[in-house]
């Protein structure tokens, strides 16, 4: 080989490495949290998605992107979506691994903790496979309003056998997806044209078009549509009870941005069966725990993408050498890997804190993740995007390629954790509607910064004017929507300084109350340099 050809001081691949037990921060607050008894199956998860072959099964999955097949050799309608079989094994781990709904399946004290860390593992080498997972687990809830459905659909939810075609009616096993939004309305689903009439066999038959339905391969859907009372929910399986296929064109694809190994559809319904699931004209009401879940799984994404950022970034900075030194060993490469991480650490944290307030059934915690959720998935969402071009930008190049190197792609999917159960406005007006008609959600939340007044006097003074803004927005509800953004802003920070200075290791609290608090600096790599970086980037 001629010496043009010789490659060196280039980072190995990252393979070969158990994504649990190498996350420390995650590691910490599964244990903090009581999700420690789930340590041997995170584990094994851990080593599963850190492999070689996972990886591969990741890079696959959104090269060969999903294929929409409409009709069939003879001119049936049958709505199909092709993958590459590399996603389908990917979802399959995650099936098996209960990262959908083991919290449900196995109640028990850190259970929805544990499930947390499942979820987020699975979905930071694999993110698009993310979605119908996470509508699996967040189904559930919204199920149990109806004993009959829940008896029906239940025990498919929970199996963690995965069967991608959609069957003859003899599955055993079930993905669920949504179907909320239209095209002239988006956020405001009460201006949905959807209808449903009921037959006299008691079910509906729905007709209209959805501009967002995610995911369409999925066995059946909870959708909205008008009945005479009002938006109404309804579950809509795609095979129905004799075997048959229910009416359910899709019309497109969505191409998007990023999430490519996840199929987004229009979807138009003509007479098509649902059941009805809660009252005539309580859809949104039905629906709005499922939509809840799934907001904290958007934080959960984006917190598992700030790791599989951060950590692919500490990887190559520790294996590759510029002027005379390892890029790690330089004080300003050491000052951005240590910020990215402790943007990745307040994220896990707070994440996993929230995912624990779902294992509480007392009306403190219920009252706390009402406000909270929304708060944290304001932000921690946001947070994201910049989070991974920061990262990707320290592979330089490499970075900003596609073939092997994931940080692209990371960057091209963060944003849509912001976008998608509400986008910016939509969740800061979401808190504001919280605080007006739950009083109960904003004492638990500010409980929560009580908890850790008294030990950096930056925080206090954070948290006194949180606490202005709070009672400003409760004084003049009218106007409130113009703090609404500044507001959850503030809040947010709150909360993830309150769940890092009770329970982070002191290095990394120190930095966010000085880098997000006391000093923020406007990109990251600006840290005050008398902190412990160095610790605090070894923890990436």
């Amino acid at each position: 080989m001629t010496a043009t050809h010789q490659v060196f001081n280039q980072a190995p691949p990252r393979t070969g490495i158990n994504e649990y037990t190498g996350h420390t921060a995650l590691v910490e607050a599964v244990e903090t949290f009581g999700g420690g008894w789930a340590g041997n199956d995170l584990t094994e998860a851990g080593a599963l998605v850190g492999g070689a072959d996972f990886q591969r099964d990741a890079e696959l999955a959104n090269t060969f992107t999903p294929k929409l097949v409409t009709h069939d050799r003879w001119g049936h309608r049958i709505d199909d979506v092709e993958f590459h079989p590399a996603y389908h094994r990917i979802i399959g781990d995650a099936i098996a691994h209960g990262a959908h709904t083991s919290c449900w399946s196995d109640p028990r004290p850190g259970a929805h903790v544990a499930r947390a860390a499942m979820f987020m593992q699975f979905g930071q080498i694999e993110p698009g496979h993310a979605c119908p997972v996470s509508m699996t687990h967040a189904v559930v809830p919204s199920l149990r309003v109806d004993p009959v459905l829940a008896e029906q659909w239940l025990p498919r939810t929970f199996s963690r056998d995965y069967r991608h075609d959609l069957g003859t009616g003899d599955k055993t096993s079930a993905i669920f997806g949504m179907a909320m939004t239209e095209k002239q309305g988006g956020s405001d689903v009460r201006a949905n044209t959807t209808r449903a009439a009921e037959q006299s066999d008691g079910t509906y038959l729905i007709t209209g078009h959805k501009w967002f339905c995610s995911a369409p391969q999925s066995d059946a859907f909870l959708v909205l549509a008008q009945t005479e009372p009002g938006v109404t929910c309804f579950v809509v399986p795609r095979v129905l009870p004799d075997g048959t296929r229910n009416v359910f064109n899709v019309q497109r694809l969505k191409d998007k941005l990023g999430n490519k190994s996840n199929a987004s559809s229009e979807v138009e319904f003509d007479r098509t069966v649902g059941w009805r699931l809660g009252d005539e004209g309580a859809g949104v009401r039905t629906i709005i725990e499922m939509v809840n879940q799934t907001r904290l799984d958007c934080i959960l994404g984006s917190a598992a993408g700030m790791r599989q950022s951060v950590a692919e970034a500490a990887w190559h900075v520790r294996h590759r050498s510029a002027f005379g030194a390892t890029l790690i060993d330089q004080p300003a490469m050491t000052a951005v890997i240590a910020d990215l991480q402790v943007e990745a650490e307040a994220a896990v944290w707070t994440g996993i804190a929230l995912a624990a307030a779902y294992d509480d059934d007392s009306a403190d915690a219920a009252a706390f993740r009402r406000l909270a959720t929304a708060v944290g998935k304001y932000w921690v969402c946001k947070r994201g995007p910049g989070h991974a071009y920061e990262a990707l930008e320290c592979l330089g190049g490499n970075g900003y390629t596609e073939t092997g190197f994931p940080l692209a792609r990371r960057y091209r999917e963060q944003p849509v954790m912001a976008v998608w159960e509400g986008s910016g406005n939509v969740i800061a007006l979401d808190v504001l509607r919280a605080m007006m008609r739950d009083p109960q959600s904003v004492e638990a939340v500010d409980a929560e910064f009580e908890k850790a007044l008294g030990v950096y006097r930056d925080y206090d003074l954070h948290v006194e004017r949180t606490r202005k803004l709070i009672a400003a927005a409760a004084a003049d509800p009218q106007n409130a929507p113009a703090l609404a953004r500044r507001l959850t802003e503030s809040m947010a920070i709150a909360l993830q300084g309150s769940v890092l200075i009770q329970r982070a290791p002191a290095p990394v609290t120190e930095a966010f109350v000085a880098g997000r608090i006391a000093d923020p600096g406007h990109l990251y790599g600006v840290l005050d340099a008398n902190l412990d970086l160095a610790a605090i980037a070894a923890r990436a």
